[in-house]
């Protein structure tokens, strides 16, 4: 392959900083799961449509299947792996206890869209609000009541990391 079609890309990856040269044609999703090694974000759709692939992009939920490596550089990533500290996350905490997933695959990216959501100023915590900002993450398995309702009581317990 061409030199012409690699470029340097850096950016801090749960707070670990990550420099690699990059096919300028790689997803930032592929990016993570083959060359930095995380696998909690998911292929999906491979379209940017399900949410299996959310991660936070400098704070914000955004699907890394529809994203460019490149575009990331000089940004901070922060995948499901990233977030608390020893099984302490509050929102990931109030999943379990809501038995918010079954199968597992699209809660990573669940999660990083309720992190976002709840992170955000003015979020409108209710019901309603929350089934808006998750709209864009499929759940196959149709865990929508308790994924609901394990951000509201993330929300009303302080909602973030602790």
């Amino acid at each position: 392959m061409s030199g012409k079609w690699k470029r340097q890309v850096s950016f801090t990856v749960n707070g670990a900083s990550q420099s690699l040269e990059a096919d300028v044609r790689d997803t930032l999703l592929d990016t993570l799961r083959d060359r930095v090694g995380l696998t909690g974000p998911k292929k999906g759709c491979d379209e940017g449509v399900c949410g299996a692939c959310s991660i936070l992009l400098d704070g914000r939920a955004v699907c890394s299947c529809s994203m460019l490596a490149v575009e990331a550089h000089g940004s901070n990533v922060v995948t499901i792996e990233g977030l608390g500290k020893d099984g302490e996350d509050r929102l990931q905490l109030s999943f379990i206890a809501h038995d918010a997933m079954q199968c597992g695959f699209c809660t990573p990216g669940q999660i990083i869209a309720a992190r976002s959501f709840l992170d955000s100023p003015g979020a409108d915590l209710t019901a309603e609000g929350i089934k808006n900002a998750l709209s864009g993450n499929i759940c196959r398995c149709g865990c929508y009541a308790n994924i609901i309702e394990a951000v509201l009581a993330a929300a009303r317990s302080g909602g973030g990391e602790p």
